[in-house]
């Protein structure tokens, strides 16, 4: 007897991953402002301690978007290679069989040009 639920089960943890990247690409993105937000502080007097550009949170924050982007690319590559090991009748022909590959590739790519703009910015 054929069980799809093996399959849905790795879709969930596919887009588990997805999720768990998404957080560390948000992440990221929050360090990496925080250091503009101190620049900002700083030149506007209200903090007399804080001095100079804060880079080491905007490599910290480009970091960690990276990681979040690797991450997901990561979970994907492990999707792909256990779905091509279940038995044919456990995969469920579906209409849109691509949708979550897609939409993991789409949020990687989306975390590495935000990786980029953080690091010109």
């Amino acid at each position: 007897m054929p069980d799809p639920r093996v399959f849905f089960a790795a879709e969930r943890t596919l887009l588990a991953w997805l999720r768990s990247g998404l957080t560390v690409i948000g992440l990221g993105f929050v360090v990496a402002r925080f250091g503009l937000f101190l620049s900002v502080i700083a030149a506007s007097g209200a903090a007399p301690g804080a001095r100079g550009p804060h880079w080491a949170s905007t490599a910290l924050g480009i970091l960690l978007v990276l990681l979040g982007s690797g991450t997901i690319l990561a979970a994907l590559a492990n999707h792909r290679a256990y779905v091509r090991t279940l038995p044919r009748q456990d995969v469920p022909q579906l209409p849109a069989h691509w949708l979550a590959p897609f939409l993991s590739l789409c949020v990687a790519l989306l975390g590495f040009l935000l990786a980029g703009y953080l690091a010109v910015a």
